[in-house]
């Protein structure tokens, strides 16, 4: 664990994925928000995963994002390269070291929900068709199945590209077992906002985030004063993001419709979700443009 230099910094944004009027994928936009991103506190980027809405991207569409963002800046862009497919999974991680990416984050497959043995022979299968580091990426409540310590801790043992996990289960003495007993290289990364202070105390490296589309630089801050020693100002610190938090998500407004909305009502050309999120009711932008007033922050 590098608690100091963090292999993909310390806060790292899953970067929605812009479209235009059309639909259409929209590359010019992609490249000025990643580096709007990374002026605005982002230490690394991730490409292609859930927030970037990848299920509903063609390969095609997948691989241009990557290249196009990896050109764009100069952070870790970590590529979204899996599906449910191990096959597909495959053919699209050989892919990325040429687009330009530093690191594949791999989802646990998701609806068919293998058996622990599957989901290490998944995920080995990858690790073996790259080069490139890989992050796992436990999340239950999308997937339908998690990922185990000792699933984790296998891999780990094989594959020596295996690199971190993205921790969003909410099963932080989980977390805390897999940091205990990995190799220190080995970094965990919250998955999940709200718990990244938590999730830190117990050895998490920073946060693969969603908030920090807007609040970036907040964060960051945050994160660094609890990296200092200073408890008390991180905790005051992340008591005014809270809002956010529970802003990009929920049951009437599933991630990343929130962050679109708030990134429209700045004024960047992010389009709409593609269906099946779809198009944003005029109650989430004028909530959006809300919480922008309340935290102090510029519209467009």
């Amino acid at each position: 664990m590098s608690l100091a230099h963090p292999r993909f910094g310390r806060v790292v944004t899953a970067m929605v994925t812009p479209f235009d009027e059309d639909g259409a994928l929209d590359l010019d936009a992609a490249g000025a928000l990643a580096r709007h991103l990374v002026a605005n506190g982002s230490d690394g980027l991730v490409i292609a995963g859930t927030t970037g809405e990848a299920p509903v991207l063609t390969d095609f569409e997948r691989c241009s994002l990557i290249a196009a963002v990896a050109e764009a800046v100069d952070v870790p862009v970590l590529a979204g390269t899996t599906t449910n497919d191990t096959e597909h999974s495959l053919g699209l991680t050989r892919q990325a070291a040429g687009l330009g990416a530093a690191g594949i984050l791999a989802v646990t497959p998701y609806y068919n929900r293998p058996s622990q043995a599957g989901l290490s022979a998944h995920f080995g299968a990858i690790a073996e068709a790259t080069e490139l580091p890989v992050v796992l990426y436990d999340i239950p409540i999308r997937t339908g199945r998690k990922i185990a310590a000792s699933t984790v801790l296998g891999l780990i043992e094989t594959h020596a590209n295996i690199v971190g996990v993205k921790e969003a289960s909410g099963d932080i003495a989980n977390a805390a077992e897999l940091i205990a007993a990995a190799p220190e290289s080995f970094e965990l990364y919250s998955g999940d906002d709200v718990l990244t202070l938590p999730l830190m105390s117990v050895g998490a490296v920073g946060v693969i985030s969603v908030a920090s589309h807007w609040i970036g630089t907040q964060m960051r801050y945050t994160l660094e004063a609890f990296v200092a020693g200073d408890v008390v100002r991180a905790a005051t610190l992340n008591q005014t993001l809270l809002s956010s938090y529970r802003f990009e998500s929920s049951e009437q407004w599933p991630n990343p419709l929130p962050s679109k909305a708030i990134l429209r009502a700045q004024g960047a050309a992010v389009g709409q979700c593609r269906l099946p999120m779809g198009v944003a009711d005029d109650a989430l932008d004028e909530a959006a443009r809300a919480l922008l007033v309340e935290l102090g922050l510029p519209r467009g």
